[in-house]
């Protein structure tokens, strides 16, 4: 059971009438979207305050992964112009 003033009963009533629901129905939609918005908001605040923590690109305990990447590509080129000699192609420079 909730207390609502005879103003915001009126309100909700009107509303319900142009929507053709129950005031019930409109009430339970109304908190059901407010709890959804709140949540929504609480999550987007947690994820606006990680990314202040830590800025997107900054190297964490996974290390620099463009920099490892970086390196994985150049081992992998070298991996293959020792390949390609051993084929008796002609050597490149990396």
């Amino acid at each position: 059971m909730v207390q609502l003033s005879d103003e915001l009963i009126g309100l909700v009533d009107a509303e319900a009438a142009r929507r053709g629901v129950s005031r019930s129905a409109l009430i339970r939609e109304a908190i059901t979207e407010h709890l959804a918005a709140s949540q929504q908001s609480l999550i987007t605040g947690q994820i606006v305050e990680g990314y202040l923590r830590v800025p997107p690109a900054t190297p964490d305990a996974w290390g620099d992964l463009e920099h490892e990447q970086d390196e994985a590509t150049l081992e992998l080129l070298q991996r293959l112009d020792a390949e390609e000699r051993v084929g008796g192609r002609k050597r490149k420079q990396w």
